[in-house]
């Protein structure tokens, strides 16, 4: 049951590209919040409701590895072609997960080679505002992956190793974001106060996800290959931060991030401008109840 936890989570990934679409969504204040609440309903629908339907039909005791459950459903139900069908949905399912992976990659390698986080040859558009460069650098990143799966004599511990990797990073990156969330919190209530679509929870929320996580990475080390997997995963940070660390001295990434202490300066005055203002209409309003 625990080592479920680790495909549970990469069946995930993606989630977060709902955020990375605002940019270029038609009116993203009506279509994000609908496009976020219908997320658990497809999760009910898709994921529980086929579990439900299978264990329905077949105890999941008998259940083998290696064997399809979908298959031996429509074959009990005397669907002759069923592993035919199987395998369109789950090669429509890959393609159309690939596709959001390549969209979003390629959006983000531009947005970094904008900020001057990354070369400044991923920030070229084509004609059609595409980013060509950082699309180029995607495929070719999502086609070493191939490689990589048949690099070995097992596909299925290297399907594994990538899932399990995969999984530790989006554990990472969603840590990231809600880091991102209890500083935007802290920084800027009164964006919060204003925003029409907030956070189930608030910040009490923020950290049971995070209890959650660190119970994910925990799962992670009660079996051989994803602890393996586990394990390897910090190199990625490690290359990761020494780019940091290269990056952060360059003159463009110095004078961008003065420029952001200065925003962040005016934002805070305005803050504040705004409370004392609160504070006096308040008083005024006290004063002219008692007079």
């Amino acid at each position: 049951f625990v080592a479920g936890f680790q495909i549970a989570v990469f069946a995930f990934v993606g989630i977060e590209l709902v955020g990375t679409t605002a940019a270029e969504a038609k009116d993203p204040e009506k279509n994000l919040p609908k496009a976020i609440n219908s997320i658990p309903i497809r999760v009910l629908l898709f994921y529980v409701g086929a579990l439900i339907i299978l264990m329905s039909v077949t105890p999941w005791t008998q259940f083998q590895a290696g064997h399809s459950p979908f298959i031996a459903m429509f074959s009990l139900a005397g669907l002759g072609a069923a592993a035919t069908i199987v395998n369109l949905v789950v090669l429509t399912s890959a393609m159309s997960s690939a596709n959001s992976g390549i969209y979003s990659t390629s959006r983000m390698v531009y947005g970094l080679a904008q900020e001057g986080d990354a070369p400044t040859v991923f920030s070229r558009l084509s004609r059609r505002k595409v980013p060509q460069n950082a699309l180029f650098l995607s495929c070719v990143l999502l086609l070493s992956g191939v490689i990589l799966m048949y690099a070995g004599k097992d596909i299925g511990k290297a399907f594994d190793m990538v899932t399990t990797v995969s999984a530790v990073c989006f554990v990472f990156v969603w840590s990231i974001i809600l880091a991102s969330y209890l500083k935007f919190r802290s920084r800027r209530p009164h964006l919060h106060d204003t925003s029409k679509y907030k956070m189930p929870g608030g910040i009490p929320m923020v950290w049971v996800v995070f209890a959650f996580f660190a119970f994910v990475i925990w799962a992670l080390t009660t079996q051989p290959d994803t602890l393996v997997a586990l394990l390897v995963t910090p190199i990625w940070f490690i290359v990761l931060g020494a780019a940091w660390i290269v990056l952060r001295k360059r003159p463009a990434h110095l004078a961008r991030y003065a420029e952001f202490q200065k925003d962040l300066a005016g934002e805070k005055v305005v803050a504040e401008e705004k409370a004392v203002a609160d504070e006096k209409a308040l008083a005024d309003a006290k004063a002219q109840r008692e007079s």
